[in-house]
């Protein structure tokens, strides 16, 4: 059974940094996103930094300060250069990993420098994840050396395969060819975001990385596609994960429990 929405927005202003690439219209209330959970029979979930706040996470602060740490987690956004307390106090609120969204040409960290080695470093050592928002042909490439690190990774969106056939997607195909996958997971989400039917990626990551490292998640409040998508009409992609349990997913990557 799925009992976690792995990948969610809240916040309650938008006021977006400077050079956002997308802004929306209206906030995304927390009390909102939890009568969604609730409407559908899902015990808890993860809030994920926007991007348009950038490394600013106050909104997933308070959010996470008044929820039940047993079931709900944050995964926020900061520079390579955050003070090593800052990640602390982050991690003491119920974070549990950090995102970089590297899509439509952002560009990729390099991982031989001091600061971002550092970087990983101080967050893996903490038991935190590192989740990746990068389209397929530019991360399949990159995929390896980031697992080498020896931390957790988490992709998102299916890794936005550009490929209709699983079998010749650069990522999916990149990752069968790789000699530990054992810290790679990835987030059924978001398959609205890719112009095909994402089923057969589905099977294909079940086959290759088994439901144990699979997390669904509704990526409410659709950002960019608020106006054909919402949280029940998401929240019929749990049907991909119909025969699987969330329940080793969610508790390794974020301590969380549906009891």
């Amino acid at each position: 059974m799925i009992n976690f929405d792995c990948h969610a927005h809240v916040y309650h202003r938008v006021a977006a940094i400077a050079g956002a690439r997308y802004v929306p219209q209206d906030p995304a209330p927390l009390d909102t996103w939890c009568g969604h959970l609730k409407d559908h029979g899902l015990r808890g979930g993860v809030i994920v930094q926007v991007s348009f706040l950038g490394t600013d996470n106050a909104e997933l602060c308070r959010a996470l300060e008044v929820l039940d740490r047993r079931r709900f987690a944050g995964v926020a956004v900061v520079a390579p250069d955050v003070p090593t307390r800052e990640i602390d106090q982050l991690a003491a609120l119920g974070v549990r990993g950090v995102r970089w969204n590297l899509v439509r040409g952002a560009e990729i960290p390099n991982l031989n420098t001091p600061l971002v080695r550092d970087f990983l470093d101080r967050l893996f050592a903490r038991d935190l994840h590192l989740e990746i928002h990068l389209e397929s042909p530019r991360l399949a490439p990159w995929i390896g050396s980031l697992l080498d690190i020896g931390g957790k990774i988490v992709v998102d969106h299916f890794g936005l395969p550009s490929d209709v056939a699983p079998d010749s997607d650069p990522l999916l195909s990149q990752i069968t060819r790789l000699r530990d996958i054992s810290r790679l997971y990835f987030k059924l989400s978001a398959p609205y975001r890719t112009a095909f039917d994402l089923n057969a990626h589905a099977a294909f990551l079940m086959r290759t990385l088994g439901a144990e490292r699979l997390v669904w998640g509704s990526d409410w409040p659709h950002t960019q596609h608020e106006s054909r998508v919402d949280f029940a009409k998401a929240a019929q992609g749990r049907d991909i994960l119909a025969a699987s349990d969330d329940a080793k997913a969610v508790k390794d990557l974020y301590g969380l429990s549906a009891d």
